[in-house]
Parts: structure tokens; C-alpha cells; sequence
């Protein structure tokens, strides 16, 4: 396998679409990944490289139906948030997650240095996410060619595609 070449310019910003932050808050603006597992060309899980600035998170508290996870820590100090707390994280440090499990996690950067970290993750043609501290559940479809996420209250109520 080559060595996969990053570019700064190949690096993507921010996690959600704009309609949702009265949920986010702007925790995941600052967010910048690129999906490496693509680049690579893999199809069983993705691969992305996170840098994780200063006073922004990976995401919000979430928890995945049918997706394991895991997330290495690479550089820095991060704080893992779930059920039961906040747990340091720092270089060579991993966090795995489990399908089904419903303790919500996201990994912040309360620190003033850049954490660089790398998220592992299952790839399923159908994925639900929930979101812990609010009424939002995201609706992932790898089948649909005109929009793959949907965003919906926990009663199914459409929020944003």
C-alpha cells in the first residue's frame, strides 16, 4: 500500500450542517478531518484524521445502532464525555465504542494545544445515531445518491437533510 499524501488544503471544517446549531453550539466548528480510509480506498470501515483545535469537540454526545468505534489519540490532551464523566486522553491513549451501547461520547479539546487524533469506525449501508443531551437521532442511508444524512427529532419529526 502507498503511503497516503495529506495535503493541508484536502482538510474539511465543521461536523454539522448550519440548521443544527442550536444543538452543537459551534463545539465541532473549529473540527478539521480528512477521511484518509477513502483516500486509501476502503469500503468495510472508514478512517478519518481529526485535528481538534483548541475549545472544540469531535462531536456531540452520541451513541451508534449498528457502528463500532474507536478513536486514537495521536498529539495532545483530549477529555472523553460520557454517562459516567470525563476521562483524560492524551497521546497513545485509544477509546472504543461499542454498537448498541447508549453511552453517549464525544471527545473535546479543553486544552490549549491542537489535538490530533484518528477515528475508526464500521461502515453499514444504514446507521442511526442518537444524540444523549438532546431530541435529535441522525438518520445515515449509504443506499440514497441525493442526500445520505437526515437529521429528525426522536419522534421522527424531519429537522434538516
Amino acid at each position: 500500500m502507498p503511503k497516503i499524501e495529506i495535503s493541508e488544503n484536502e482538510f474539511k471544517s465543521g461536523r454539522y450542517p448550519q440548521a443544527l446549531m442550536r444543538y452543537y453550539e459551534g463545539i465541532t466548528d473549529g473540527y478539521r478531518n480528512v477521511r484518509v480510509g477513502n483516500k486509501a480506498g476502503l469500503t468495510q470501515f472508514g478512517v478519518n484524521k481529526a485535528i481538534l483545535p483548541p475549545n472544540s469537540g469531535t462531536a456531540m454526545r452520541h451513541w451508534h445502532e449498528h457502528q463500532d468505534e474507536m478513536v486514537i489519540i495521536v498529539s495532545g490532551t483530549a477529555t472523553l464525555f460520557d454517562k459516567d464523566g470525563q476521562h483524560e486522553l492524551v497521546a497513545g491513549d485509544c477509546a472504543g465504542f461499542k454498537a448498541g451501547d447508549e453511552n453517549g461520547h464525544a471527545i473535546i479539546n479543553q486544552s490549549d494545544q491542537d489535538v490530533i487524533l484518528f477515528e475508526i469506525g464500521t461502515r453499514t449501508d444504514l446507521e442511526i445515531v442518537h444524540y444523549s443531551a438532546h431530541d435529535l437521532i441522525c438518520i445515515i442511508d449509504r443506499t440514497k445518491t441525493d442526500g445520505m444524512f437526515t437529521f429528525t427529532d426522536k419522534a421522527g419529526r424531519l429537522i434538516v437533510t
